[in-house]
């Protein structure tokens, strides 16, 4: 699957694959060639091997990452399965994960458990990766589809079921709408991008969407498709239809995204910069180096795109194992560079904004 972007921010394309056992295999350049531009810089560089996993939705960022510290440092090996969040967090805890990607923060009851793995110190978020959520749709003759929370949550919930609805004219007095049926996709396996969608819902709209949030699709009706390539493939397959997906699955079917309403009154339109400015505005509730976070799903800040889910990367601050340590220092460090950071958009994510990264950045540092 090769997803091409024409960012501004980043000019590395990559192919985004599907499995990480072949990245920085090409493992050719020697460890003291790093350059100014921000790449890894040998004091960075060790060796050994990382084994991590978890999140899905991080994989092809991790992967990317994986690739370019492999590259610039010789002698470093690092696994990430994407096996899932909760997997991810079990073998945290189980201690066969130096960290876990996660797309959620620790359950109160996962807390003092995975803080037992960290001898000194306690497991701690990272945000490392936004990944937007994207509402593509397939409607014959209609484009640039705006639609406010509340219209969301009626269409997902089956309260809106025609496309000339009253409800979804209101959103786009311009535009002709037919009466085609409204065909909803969702997720049919347990995702975070279904759980982050959903809490999106209920926080904006909870007199339409009485569901809750959830990894498991709770609402009645609509059509199941395994992953955000399944999602994207069942809309772009059946006029009438519109899904959610991670944003580098819309992009890469070339589907049609609509703007999405936001709590200053405005339609948002899904850039990485628009994504940006919603996790600016999330509020830290960790302390210390825990940088876990609240999104605002509605934000007022003008232009942002409010539909974000950030993924972690949980770690031990302290305690991490002597010949493990210089390594996720390492890769983590590149992660939350400005370089590392830059190499998403062409894959889809945005950028976490500066002041979010230098926070992430120094927490790295600060891993002992």
């Amino acid at each position: 699957m090769k997803l091409q972007r024409h960012g501004t921010i980043a000019c590395l394309a990559l192919t985004a694959v599907l499995g990480l056992s072949a990245c920085g295999s090409d493992n050719n350049e020697p460890a003291s060639g790093a350059s100014a531009s921000g790449s890894a810089a040998a004091a960075d560089c060790a060796t050994g091997t990382l084994n991590a996993q978890g999140s899905s939705a991080q994989k092809n960022a991790m992967a990317e990452w994986i690739k370019a510290y492999q590259q610039k440092c010789a002698g470093s090996t690092i696994n990430y399965e994407p096996s899932g969040s909760g997997a991810g967090i079990q073998a945290f805890i189980a201690g066969t994960a130096d960290f876990a990607g996660s797309d959620s923060a620790l359950k109160p009851e996962e807390q003092p458990q995975a803080d037992a793995k960290c001898t000194g110190g306690q497991a701690i978020h990272l945000p490392m990766v936004i990944g937007p959520v994207a509402v593509a749709y397939n409607v014959s003759g209609v484009d640039n589809l705006q639609l406010k929370p509340a219209t969301l949550a009626k269409i997902f919930a089956g309260k809106v079921t025609k496309w000339d609805d009253p409800a979804i004219k209101a959103d786009n007095p311009d535009a002709k709408l037919p009466s085609t049926t409204i065909q909803t996709v969702h997720r049919s396996d347990e995702s975070g991008t279904t759980d982050n969608f959903t809490k999106f819902l209920a926080k904006t709209s909870a007199a339409d969407w009485t569901f809750e949030n959830a990894k498991a699709w709770k609402a009645p009706g609509g059509t199941g498709a395994k992953g955000s390539d399944g999602v994207a493939s069942s809309v772009k397959g059946a006029d009438g239809s519109i899904g959610y997906m991670e944003w580098s699955f819309a992009e890469n079917a070339g589907l049609k995204m609509a703007k999405i309403g936001n709590g200053a009154g405005e339609y948002a339109e899904l850039t990485a910069e628009n994504a940006g400015k919603t996790i600016a505005g999330a509020k830290i509730e960790g302390q210390g180096d825990d940088l876990k976070m609240s999104v605002d799903y509605s934000t007022k800040e003008a232009g942002a795109y409010p539909i974000v889910l950030v993924t972690y990367e949980i770690v031990c601050s302290k305690g991490i194992a002597a010949d493990k340590l210089p390594l996720v220092k390492g890769l983590l460090g590149h992660a939350a560079s400005a370089q590392g950071q830059a190499e998403l958009t062409e894959l889809g994510y945005a950028p976490l904004p500066d002041s979010v990264r230098t926070k992430v950045e120094a927490a790295v540092k600060n891993l002992s």
